[in-house]
């Protein structure tokens, strides 16, 4: 059966701007081809892409990770049986307990409200599971319970078939989230879901110096005779033509999805869905550091799309020597002159010519890409996309 892996490659001019910090404050920068590069952490544009999903996805298609996935599961209890209330945190706690393996416990730091509220118990590390499991839980929870009571469900649970049902509940309909970026349950690896996306960190083509911005604010309440700053402070920034890159295990994804269960649903749609959802999310979004500061608001110059089935392949080779700037200034377009010149020579080479292939692009500094692949807008790119995909893995070819 052949492979379908989604690969995608993205230029983007970014102005001064602090996305992505370190623990001093500092943009994040690596070396690569013996120089400093401005660096943006894959982390950090998942996070960017998850967020986004939240625009392009409705909720039951999305995950919940979070250490409070007792209080996370304790709200859908009482949304299933507002009768449930005061039990609700407890059955929770049990339910997760059988269904994970994960060891509960109520944090050191005292949780307490006006009405003296008891804290509840969470988990030592961030737990993702998606809606649906936390709805499944819940039902389960209160069916075996028997109307609320806990010591009915600790013994309910402790019966083969029902701990059975508990584990199929989050190791079933995976949200979209969980199916690209993968699970970890430290405590029961075989809940764990691996990731069908990987990310890399984008990394500026050229050299990237980092700067800093020296600011005073004024008191608005001084005098006319008290002079000087209210306060003062330094923010570093950077700015950078970035090269950005991901690929999707489309197989692997259908895979932690399952298939579509409505009816009259092809196969083959929930996956199909979700890269269309994903290439639009990770092209459209922006870490968020610092954009009160800067205002960075841009978007990618050109975005190239491949469809391959043998493995994933980045093209950051063309800028291991750095990108110099051009005479008036500018890096965008040597880069995608060495892009398209490296692309068409690394696929003669290794034999991978061909496959479908998508260019979306935007100004004349861009036109050395052209002949790369089919010219689309945004919208036309996730429509073939979509239609492509679901054909290549209803038929394996």
């Amino acid at each position: 059966m052949t492979r379908t892996i989604l690969d995608i490659h993205i230029l983007q001019n970014v102005p001064p701007s602090n996305m992505n910090r370190d623990d001093t404050g500092t943009p994040k920068s690596a070396y690569f081809g013996g120089v400093r590069r401005a660096r943006v952490s894959s982390q950090a544009w998942k996070r960017a892409t998850r967020k986004r999903f939240e625009e392009l996805l409705p909720p039951e298609e999305l995950g919940v990770r979070t250490k409070k996935v007792v209080e996370a599961l304790a709200q859908r209890i009482t949304a299933h049986d507002p009768a449930l209330t005061d039990s609700a945190a407890k059955l929770a706690e049990e339910v997760l307990k059988s269904a994970t393996g994960s060891s509960l416990e109520v944090p050191k730091r005292k949780v307490k409200d006006d009405s003296e509220r008891t804290a509840v118990a969470e988990s030592k590390y961030l737990m993702f599971l998606s809606r649906r499991q936390l709805d499944a839980l819940a039902e389960l929870a209160v069916t075996a319970s028997g109307g609320g009571d806990v010591d009915t469900l600790k013994k309910s649970l402790k019966e083969k078939e029902q701990k059975a049902r508990a584990r199929s509940a989050v190791d079933t309909r995976h949200s979209v989230d969980i199916a690209l970026f993968g699970r970890m349950v430290a405590d029961s690896a075989d809940l764990n879901v691996e990731a069908a996306t990987q990310v890399a960190h984008a990394l500026s083509v050229h050299r990237s110096d980092i700067e800093s911005d020296y600011y005073t604010a004024v008191d608005d309440l001084n005098e006319e005779s008290e002079t000087g700053a209210g306060m003062i402070g330094t923010v570093d920034f950077n700015s950078a033509t970035l090269y950005r890159y991901a690929a999707v295990d489309v197989d692997e994804l259908q895979r932690n999805l399952g298939v579509g269960l409505k009816d009259g649903e092809s196969p083959t749609t929930p996956a199909a869905k979700a890269i269309a959802a994903f290439l639009e999310a990770f092209i459209t979004s922006l870490p968020t550091g610092k954009i009160n500061t800067f205002g960075n608001h841009t978007v990618p110059s050109a975005v190239i799309v491949k469809i391959r089935d043998r493995w994933p392949l980045s093209f950051v080779g063309a800028f291991e020597e750095p990108v110099p700037k051009t005479d008036q200034g500018g890096f965008l377009r040597e880069s995608c002159h060495r892009l398209a010149a490296y692309v068409r020579d690394v696929e003669r080479q290794y034999g991978i010519e061909g496959g479908p292939t998508w260019v979306f692009r935007v100004g004349e500094e861009t036109r050395e890409l052209a002949a790369l692949g089919d010219g689309v807008t945004l919208k036309e790119l996730l429509d073939r996309i979509r239609r492509t995909v679901g054909e290549r893995l209803e038929t394996g070819v």
